[in-house]
């Protein structure tokens, strides 16, 4: 009988996983999967247990949000296995999941799984951290992280959206240096992304068209700061009517970026807070893991 891991994250999303856990068992089961439940009871855990649990395992089976993903994946990287991984996204945003077109109901999530194929999927790695679909810094980045559990599961991507309207206010812009592959960039910003995703944090949408999940390239997405409440108004309403056509938004593409800025700035990995540097460098591990799809 082949070996599944089944990592839970019990108070992800509307801990609606947790009420299916006996369906989602009984459905591997019947695939012939000897299941492993490991239930997450801390930050790091999904990661701790990958490692402990995962190298035998034929399947890893990833049941939470962005955050609880990126552990999983942190934790086939560091243990250096080749496992495929199933999500079964029930997070407050699921990101990741919508890049991905991955079902957010439990069990046509589990059925994806029994009957998908492994894709591959870039990896980024920021320092020595990685993450699964986003690196980010400045507005919106640390609602990402600060707003309360139970005001994403009632609100979705709304909170980070009122969130982030609130911090317009009063951000502090941060001034960057950055070197994308050859190209170097240098600008006072309200909120950078380097990202590998369709959606970030409900509140920016990029077209599918945009986004190769398996090119070896990252999307930047750059945000200036505006000189003046004109166009900090065309801002918003670029942010809001997801159209970007607007001086302030730059796009770009990369496999590697150098970022040179204030070492207090936080980041944000897959919606986790992190610690800033001087100078950082991100890095596209092309398709280091493969998710079922």
């Amino acid at each position: 009988m082949k070996k599944l891991l089944l990592i839970l994250n019990p108070i992800a999303g509307t801990k609606k996983v947790s009420k299916n856990l006996t369906e989602i068992i009984s459905d591997f089961n019947r695939a012939e999967y000897d299941v492993h439940v490991h239930v997450t009871a801390c930050k790091g855990d999904a990661t701790n247990s990958v490692k402990e649990l995962g190298k035998d395992a034929d399947l890893i089976v990833c049941c939470g949000g962005d955050g609880t993903l990126n552990e999983t994946i942190t934790g086939i990287i560091e243990s250096g296995i080749d496992v495929p991984i199933g999500y079964i996204p029930s997070g407050s945003t699921n990101d990741f999941a919508s890049s991905f077109s991955l079902p957010t109901d439990i069990l046509k999530a589990c059925e994806c799984i029994l009957y998908g194929n492994p894709t591959p999927c870039d990896v980024g790695k920021f320092g020595n951290s990685y993450f699964s679909y986003v690196a980010s810094f400045g507005a919106f980045t640390k609602a990402s992280y600060n707003t309360p559990q139970s005001v994403k599961n009632a609100l979705g991507g709304v909170a980070y959206v009122l969130e982030g309207i609130e911090e317009l206010s009063n951000i502090n812009k941060e001034h960057i240096r950055m070197v994308i592959d050859d190209e170097e960039i240098e600008n006072d910003f309200l909120f950078g992304a380097i990202c590998n995703s369709t959606s970030i944090g409900g509140i920016i949408t990029l077209k599918p068209d945009l986004v190769d999940m398996s090119d070896g390239e990252f999307e930047i997405l750059l945000v200036k700061a505006p000189k003046d409440i004109q166009e900090l108004g065309e801002l918003i309403f670029a942010l809001a009517s997801k159209n970007y056509d607007c001086n302030m938004i730059t796009m770009h593409k990369g496999r590697n970026i150098k970022v040179y800025a204030n070492p207090e700035m936080v980041w944000s990995l897959d919606g986790e807070r992190t610690d800033g540097a001087e100078f950082v460098e991100i890095q596209n591990l092309h398709k280091r893991v493969n998710i079922i799809c």
